[in-house]
This record gives structure tokens, C-alpha cells and sequence, in this order.
């Protein structure tokens, strides 16, 4: 419970994506982790299972309260401990590295860094305020912005740098120095006299760091956030296998409007938000009511195909042509 739920997600989504073979495990009584921000996400296993593996990287996120569940799970503390006697990988990020590692003694002749709420707990002369530290067997980090850098440090000291580049580079993470390209076109401003209602519509197969950061982010804003499942089940299987529990199903997401309507992509997920009936007349509703949508990734093809993009940038003309 209050783990950081980018954190995790984005974590095991990368290092799937490189191969790994990785296991979410949930301290709790439950395989079903509500997250700091209410996400709703559905572990593998739960920790005890994982008691005499032997794991090439235990890697922990942060987020409060879910820092000290994690502190004080016995299990887990033996699990990291041993991982850390026998020299293999281990890391933390965001509150973790100061609230769950320190007082297990994991943190002693190690260079680290942490959360910048939580740099004073850790001992000054070993404190290092980087993105990204890595003290021989131990891997530490900052927050939720730094969760890319931080799993594509465990793809580059597993599977190496070249896999490592290639994983950055199809997920369009920014290179170090690069700066982030950003073109606007039909600008629109929007004021709210209330605090906003957006709509998230997920699907089996949706991209689970595209649907987790959205819904992070705008709660984060204290936005009112509706995470709403197309499939029969409100629980879904992200595109990296993640499980991901939704808040309602679409049918009952649809009795209501929204200010904002953002379609996550994932190409299996977007083939099958696209052939939602209700989903489909809601966005047709949403345009012709004169409230934003939107999509990430793939998924503005499903507003191409359903005749909702009037006026596109004529650089995607060609891609859009294909679907």
C-alpha cells in the first residue's frame, strides 16, 4: 500500500522489455496494491513465495507510505540483505533508498542518493544529489522523473549498454544533454471554474507507463481521474503484462461527461479500445460538445479512423494513412 505506482510500473516495464524475467511481489496480505495516487495494481505474487529465490536484481520503489510497508516487511529485509551479502544487484529509488534501505544497514560504505524530501536523513558525506547512483553492487535514485534513467541502469549493467541504448531509444526517452522537442499547432487554452473530470479508457494490452503516468500526474494536479476498463473484467493485462485494476467499466464510466477524454496507446490496447462501441460515441460526443481529447502513442489512430482529427500536423499525414 503507497508504493509510487510509476515507480514500480515503470520499472518492471522496461526490464521486461529487455528480457528480464521479473516478478512484482506485494508485502501485503493481498496481491492487489492500491498505489500512493489510488492506482490499483495486481502483484504477481506475494512476498513469501519469493523467500528462497535467487534473483539477479531485487530492486524496490519508493512512495509513502509504501517505503516503510516495505521496511518492515521481514521477509523482504532478508531477501535484499542476502542479495547484498552475495554481491548481486540491488537498488532503490525515491523515499526507499533513506526509509527502506538505511535501516537495514544497507546503505554503509555505499555512495547514494535519494528523494530530495528525504536527502537529510542520509549521512552526509555519503549523500550524492544525481539522478542516478551506482556504488558497486547498490543502484539508487531520485523520483518518479528519474524511474527511466534508473531501470535503464539495470538493463545496462545486465544485458548491457547496447540494449540498454536501444530499449531509451524506442521508448523515446531523451538522451543525457538532448533536449525535448515540443511543437504546438491549433493551440487551445481551457479554464475550469471546477476541478476537472477526465476519462482514461483502458484495454487489455494498453500500455501500462502510458496509462500509470497519465493517471499519476493529473491526481497529482488534483484532477478527478476515472480509469475505466472497455473489457468485461475491470482488471486488465497491460501490454508488459502488468495487471492493472480499473476504477469502473466503460458502460458506467459513460453515464457521465468528462472535460477531458485521454486514450492511452499500446498497440494491442488501441486495437481494441478502437472497436468499443461506447467508447466510440463518447469521444464523438466529446468533439461535438467542444471538450478536449486526446491520445498518446498509437492510440490517435482510433480518433483518425472514427473521423475526430479535422486538422493534423501534415508530417503524420502518411503514418495516420496506414491504419
Amino acid at each position: 500500500m503507497g508504493t509510487e505506482e510509476m515507480e514500480a510500473v515503470i520499472l518492471v516495464d522496461v526490464l521486461r522489455r529487455a528480457g528480464a524475467d521479473v516478478l512484482m511481489a506485494s508485502v501485503e496480505t493481498d496481491l492487489v496494491v492500491e498505489a500512493s495516487s489510488g492506482t490499483k495494481l495486481v502483484a504477481d505474487v506475494g512476498i513469501d513465495a519469493c523467500a528462497d529465490e535467487v534473483f539477479d536484481l531485487v530492486a524496490l520503489p519508493g512512495g509513502m507510505p509504501g517505503s516503510v510497508r516495505l521496511r518492515d516487511c521481514e521477509v523482504l529485509r532478508k531477501i535484499t540483505i542476502k542479495q547484498a551479502e552475495e554481491k548481486r544487484l540491488y537498488g532503490a529509488i525515491c523515499a526507499a533508498p533513506a526509509v527502506t534501505l538505511m535501516p537495514w544497514g544497507l546503505h554503509k560504505r555505499k555512495q547514494i542518493t535519494c528523494h530530495p524530501a528525504f536527502m537529510d536523513k542520509l549521512p552526509t558525506f555519503r549523500a550524492v544529489k544525481s539522478n542516478i547512483q551506482v556504488s558497486g553492487e547498490l543502484t539508487t535514485s531520485r523520483g518518479p522523473g528519474t524511474t527511466f534513467e534508473f531501470a535503464l541502469s539495470f538493463v545496462e549493467q545486465l544485458f548491457g549498454g547496447d540494449v540498454a541504448e536501444d530499449i531509451g531509444r524506442k521508448l523515446l526517452v531523451p538522451a543525457h544533454g538532448c533536449c525535448q522537442r515540443k511543437e504546438e499547432h491549433n493551440k487551445v487554452e481551457w479554464f475550469f471554474d471546477q476541478t476537472p473530470d477526465v476519462l482514461v479508457p483502458i484495454a487489455n494490452g494498453s500500455e501500462e507507463m502510458e496509462v500509470v503516468m497519465l493517471v499519476d500526474i493529473l491526481r497529482r494536479a488534483k484532477v478527478n481521474v476515472v480509469v475505466a476498463s472497455i473489457e468485461k473484467t475491470k482488471q486488465i493485462i497491460a501490454s508488459q503484462k502488468t495487471k492493472i485494476i480499473a476504477d469502473t467499466s466503460i458502460m458506467d464510466a459513460s453515464k457521465s461527461t468528462y472535460d477531458l477524454i485521454i486514450l492511452p496507446g499500446g498497440t494491442a490496447g488501441v486495437e481494441r479500445l478502437q472497436k468499443s462501441r461506447i467508447l466510440k460515441k463518447l469521444l464523438r460526443e466529446q468533439m461535438e460538445a467542444g471538450r478536449g481529447y486526446g491520445g498518446i502513442c498509437s492510440s490517435p489512430t482510433i480518433l483518425h479512423k472514427h473521423g475526430l482529427l479535422k486538422v493534423i500536423f501534415f508530417g503524420l499525414e502518411n503514418m495516420f494513412s496506414k491504419f
